[in-house]
């Protein structure tokens, strides 16, 4: 064996040693959770949880958004005028709104979004972009977990998309933070026994759509 192939295979089990150690996705997979319509009830007298003040959260209902969480790493998002939102959207119609696969919706209750009622089940959630006017789009077309271009009964991000799966269009509150947010998050914000908001927050915007229950 020469020196030479030796100092090869040394640099490429070092190469492949640094690939190991940062083997995390670029985009990791996120979840934001809400229980609703249920209520907290308090142990019984002689329970010691009582003393501490423990109870159980009984009859609620599950909503979920699961999506890929990609981070701005210095990139300037948004853009301007006939290059707005080009920068996210990658060449597809509308922004999957995440990463990788198409962010997902999944509730166990109904959701009442711009007046129209959303059946318990699973949905793709999407963004149309336009400047200062943002449409929340929740849609029935399935989400591949892997890129197949042959399936045409679900989509990879929003690649594909067509509008005659939408279920409902959202106009989106637009709101300027005081902060750059790096990591894309969605959450629920301000939730009620009748009804909350979905919120998206990446750099310095968030936007949001109020839904009843």
């Amino acid at each position: 064996m020469t020196r030479g192939f030796v100092v090869a295979a040394m640099v490429a089990m070092a190469g492949a040693m640094v690939v190991a150690q940062d083997a995390r996705p670029l985009s990791p997979v996120g979840a934001a959770a809400a229980q609703v319509l249920g209520k907290y009830v308090k142990p019984s007298s002689d329970s010691g949880a009582q003393a501490i003040g423990w109870g159980s959260f009984q009859g609620g209902k599950w909503i979920e958004i699961v999506y890929g969480r990609p981070l701005k790493r210095g990139r300037a998002l948004w853009g301007s005028g006939a290059d707005y939102g080009k920068a996210v959207l990658g060449g597809a119609p509308l922004w999957r709104a995440g990463a990788n696969a198409s962010t997902r919706l999944k509730t166990e209750v109904p959701l009442v979004i711009n007046g129209v009622t959303v059946a318990p089940g699973e949905y793709s959630l999407f963004i149309d972009l336009k400047e200062n006017n943002w449409t929340l789009v929740v849609s029935t077309w399935g989400a591949q977990t892997k890129y197949d271009p042959a399936d045409k009964t679900a989509l990879w991000g929003a690649y594909g998309y067509t509008p005659d799966k939408d279920v409902v269009r959202a106009p989106m509150k637009l709101d300027t933070l005081p902060n750059s947010i790096e990591q894309l998050t969605w959450e629920f914000v301000d939730l009620t026994d009748t009804g909350g908001t979905i919120a998206l927050v990446w750099d310095r915007v968030m936007a949001s759509v109020s839904f009843k229950l």
